[in-house]
C-alpha cells in the first residue's frame, strides 16, 4: 500500500509539472456570458468579438512570445453560475476576464476574481454598483446606467416632452438598476408637471405580461419605459399593441439587437433605445467591422466590437507589463491610453472608461437608426 501511495504521489507531481509545462507555453485568457438559453445570442457576440482580437494577436506571434487561449465558460446569465463560472476559470489559470456580460452575473463574479488578483474588463455589464465596489482589478469597456438613465430621462422630458410615463423592468440588477437610473434622473424634471404614473416588475423568463400591460394601459402614459432585455423587451411591444397600449416603448442597450425586432415584429417600429454611436460612422471601427462582418455577416452585434475592445486593452496591459502577475497587469490598465476600434480608452480611478457618450436610437423599417444626440 505505501508503494502505491508513493507512485500516486509520483504521478501526480508529474502530470502537475506536465499542466504547468503546457500552460507556460501559452495565455489563458477567460471569457464568460450566457452562452446558452433565451440570451445565447448576446454570448456569442462577445465570443466572436473576442476570438477575433486573440485571432489577430496570435498571427503576429501572440503575447510575451506565447500563443493566447481562450476559455470560454457559461454562466446563464445566472449569479451564482457566474461565480461557479469564475472560480473554474481562477482554477484552470486565467491571466485575465472578458466579461461577464450581464450585471448580475459580473458583480458576484467579480469577488472571485478580486480575491484571486486577475484583472476582470466586462464589454457590457453597466451597472454603477460593479466599479463602485471599490475593486481595483475590475474595468469596463462600456458605459454607466446612471450616464444612460440620464440621457434617456433627459430625451424623454426635452426631445418627447412627455408629462405622464409609465416604468417596467425584469427585477434584475441590469434591467432594475437602469429602470431606478431612468426614475432618478426625471425626478429633475418634476417641475415641468413629468412623473411617473406606473412602476412595475416582471420576471425574466415569463411569456405574457398583457395582465400588467393592461395595468399600465389604465395609466394612460405617453411613454412606456422598460429596463430589462430584448426577450421580455420584444413581448412587450408587441403585447402592448395587443392590448391597445399606443405608447412608445423606450428602453436600453440590453434590447438593442436585431432579435428584439424578430421577437416584437411590427410592433418594434418606433421603439426608441439609448446606447454608444453607431460604429459605422467611427472611422476607427472600419477594420473591426470589415474583418468581422467577413467572419460572421452582417447582422448587428452591438457587443461584439466592445468584446474586441477589451480584449485588446488586457493584451495590450500584458504586453505592457511584461509579464503574466495581476498587480502587475493591473497597473498597466490603469495606465494605459488606448485608441480602440469603439474610441478612446481611458479608465478612471474607479475602472470606468472615461469617455462613453450615449445617444438614442429608433427602430424604423425594421433596423436601428441613430435619432437623437444629446448636446454635450
Amino acid at each position: 500500500m505505501l508503494h502505491m501511495a508513493r507512485l500516486f504521489v509520483l504521478f501526480a507531481f508529474l502530470l502537475g509539472m506536465v499542466s504547468d509545462a503546457y500552460a507556460a507555453g501559452e495565455i489563458l485568457i477567460g471569457l464568460a456570458g450566457p452562452m446558452t438559453g433565451d440570451q445565447s445570442k448576446l454570448g456569442g457576440d462577445i465570443e466572436r468579438g473576442a476570438r477575433l482580437a486573440i485571432e489577430e494577436w496570435n498571427a503576429k506571434g501572440g503575447v510575451l512570445k506565447k500563443k493566447i487561449r481562450l476559455l470560454v465558460g457559461d454562466d446563464q446569465h445566472d449569479p451564482k453560475q457566474a461565480v461557479s463560472v469564475a472560480n473554474k476559470m481562477v482554477n484552470q489559470g486565467i491571466i485575465g476576464m472578458v466579461g461577464h456580460f450581464n450585471s448580475s452575473a459580473s458583480i458576484p463574479a467579480s469577488s472571485v476574481y478580486h480575491r484571486a488578483g486577475i484583472p476582470m474588463i466586462t464589454p457590457a455589464s453597466t451597472n454603477p454598483k460593479l466599479t463602485d465596489q471599490g475593486f481595483k482589478n475590475v474595468f469596463r469597456v462600456c458605459g454607466r446606467d446612471d450616464q444612460q438613465g440620464r440621457v434617456a430621462a433627459d430625451f424623454a422630458a426635452k426631445k418627447l416632452r412627455v408629462k405622464k410615463v409609465a416604468i417596467l423592468h425584469d427585477k434584475t440588477t441590469y434591467g432594475q438598476g437602469l429602470a431606478d437610473e431612468f426614475k432618478k434622473n426625471l425626478s429633475r424634471y418634476a417641475s415641468s408637471g413629468i412623473s411617473v404614473v406606473y412602476e412595475g416588475g416582471l420576471t425574466q423568463g415569463e411569456r405574457d405580461f398583457r395582465g400588467i400591460l393592461i395595468a399600465v394601459k389604465a395609466k394612460a402614459p405617453e411613454l412606456l419605459y422598460f429596463g430589462g432585455i430584448f426577450p421580455e423587451g420584444g413581448l412587450l411591444a408587441r403585447q402592448a399593441k395587443e392590448v391597445g397600449l399606443t405608447a412608445p416603448m423606450m428602453s436600453g442597450d440590453g434590447v438593442i439587437d436585431p432579435k428584439f425586432i424578430e421577437i416584437a415584429g411590427a410592433a418594434a417600429e418606433g421603439t426608441y433605445l439609448t446606447f454608444t454611436p453607431d460604429p459605422e460612422v467611427l472611422p476607427q471601427a472600419k477594420r473591426f467591422l470589415t474583418q468581422y462582418k467577413a467572419k460572421h455577416g452582417n447582422e448587428l452585434a452591438p457587443y461584439a466590437i466592445y468584446a474586441y475592445d477589451a480584449t485588446n486593452v488586457l493584451l495590450t496591459a500584458i504586453a505592457g507589463a511584461r509579464q503574466t502577475k495581476g498587480d502587475a497587469v493591473v497597473g498597466a490598465l490603469r495606465n494605459l491610453k488606448y485608441d480602440g476600434a469603439s474610441g478612446h480608452i481611458e479608465f478612471d480611478q474607479k475602472g470606468d472608461v472615461k469617455e462613453s457618450p450615449y445617444i438614442v436610437w429608433i427602430t424604423k423599417g425594421g433596423k436601428f437608426e441613430t435619432f437623437w444626440t444629446p448636446t454635450p
